[in-house]
């Protein structure tokens, strides 16, 4: 994996990067020696040299079991307990695998939103495939995930049995506490446990998402593997000529201290929207707090260049992309001669679809520097479990240095309580009567 910079350079000198070192280097060590603030939430630091071989063997066996039982596998989970697996999933399946035989289950998603059509579509799904499920939550009573598998637990319960409904349903939850941990040990359901020091947005590489990763087909020990290799880079030295984690950082806070406030992910491949998901959540649950932090948003070129791409050319000036780029492609499909050559595209025959593709991303990217817009390259040499593992570990860590430059705890997030509140005190939960007549008075 690359990060490229020479196109930052242009706003920003490397002398003003190179001069973060000294912030990079204490940032580092708060990190690693784990002393920094939120260090409660720091266990994911170690975590691919921590996850054991037997928790692996554990998880591939019970995705076996799914597989031979299941068409269809239900991850119920919001936030990043659903986001890092699906990243993976997503990035790593056929495009079109909805539509395609395949031997192991099809994963699908509930409790990531309060839809009932939605919900209702999928149960109607479910009444027609054969499935298991696995719900996702360190407390059991986060209102989304906890409706959905009241719901999917009811109709599951109906159509296999209540003993057949327990051998299909597993849950990954606290080791100890929680409403969800409570009602897997009175139903004897499988579980795996969410390590304590652990929080839900770096939780991809726990039973969180290896678990449904493994559960579609994909290889979790390459994928912790790559994890691995990143960390073990990442530990040898914090100079930002050699740390790529620390390059991105210093370039990142370089940029923000600039008045590039939002940060734009792009794509050129598809089936890596919802890698820019997940990173979206990472970085904006844990900068965005104290009225800090660079805002992050996503796009997916080209098709985006026809919907935002003027604004990114033309529009605020306090933007800066970052671009995640695939050097290899898994297939190609050479363009064909047309004799009639109608839309003028003869010139392009005999060159390959990916090749036309990053020809784009480079004249993009080029017109965008011309247009004020700073430009960050991370390049993958191709797109498998390994790579993959180095890059959720690579944000990871990355992540956790730039909100330190911040002077802000990354792994807490406590705006979201408000909202949380709000919701249930409009819901009349009990407890919140007060809180209820206040928000009905302010909603008058």
């Amino acid at each position: 994996m690359k990060v490229d910079i020479k196109n930052v350079l242009p706003f920003v000198s490397w002398e003003s990067i190179a001069g973060l070192q000294s912030k990079i280097d204490a940032n580092y060590q708060n990190l690693v020696q784990k002393t920094g603030k939120g260090n409660d939430f720091l266990g994911w630091v170690d975590l691919p040299c921590d996850i054991s071989s037997g928790l692996l063997q554990s998880i591939r066996k019970d995705a076996e079991q799914i597989a031979q039982m299941a068409e269809v596998y239900v991850v119920i989970g919001i936030g990043g307990s659903y986001l890092g697996a699906r990243a993976v999933i997503e990035a790593l399946q056929h495009n079109f695998a909805f539509l395609k035989p395949q031997k192991m289950p099809l994963v699908i998603y509930a409790g990531q939103n309060l839809c009932e059509n939605y919900l209702t579509d999928l149960l109607e799904v479910l009444d027609q495939k054969e499935y298991a499920m696995t719900v996702i939550s360190k407390s059991g009573t986060t209102t989304e995930p906890a409706i959905a598998f009241r719901i999917l637990k009811q109709h599951i319960e109906k159509k296999y049995g209540k003993a057949e409904a327990q051998k299909r349903i597993i849950a990954v939850t606290d080791q100890s506490k929680g409403a969800l941990k409570t009602l897997a040990d009175t139903e004897g359901y499988k579980s795996y446990v969410i390590p304590d020091d652990v929080g839900g947005r770096y939780s991809v590489l726990t039973p969180v998402g290896l678990l449904p990763i493994a559960a579609a087909g994909f290889d979790i020990e390459k994928l912790v593997e790559g994890a691995k290799n990143m960390r073990n880079i990442l530990m040898r030295s914090s100079d930002i000529k050699e740390n790529p984690a620390c390059l991105y950082a210093a370039t990142r806070y370089a940029l923000y201290q600039e008045g590039k406030t939002n940060e734009i992910m792009v794509n050129y491949l598809p089936c890596l929207h919802y890698i820019t998901e997940w990173w979206k959540q990472l970085y904006g649950e844990s900068e965005g707090k104290e009225n800090k932090g660079i805002f992050p948003a996503g796009v997916s070129f080209t098709t985006d260049l026809h919907s935002m791409g003027q604004y990114i050319q033309d529009g605020l000036r306090n933007i800066f992309e970052t671009v995640l780029s695939i050097e290899k492609n898994k297939h190609t499909i050479n363009i064909p001669v047309d004799s009639a050559n109608s839309d003028g595209l003869n010139f392009l025959s005999s060159k390959t679809m990916g090749y036309v593709n990053h020809q784009a991303e480079a004249g993009t990217t080029l017109a965008h520097v011309d247009g004020k817009v700073p430009n960050i390259r991370i390049s993958l040499p191709e797109l498998n479990e390994f790579t993959l593992g180095e890059l959720l570990y690579f944000y990871e860590f990355a992540c956790g240095l730039s909100a330190y430059f911040l002077d802000i705890n990354p792994f807490d997030q406590p705006g979201v309580e408000h909202y949380k509140k709000n919701m249930f005190a409009l819901l009349e939960k009990p407890g919140y009567e007060k809180e209820h007549q206040d928000l009905i008075e302010r909603m008058k």
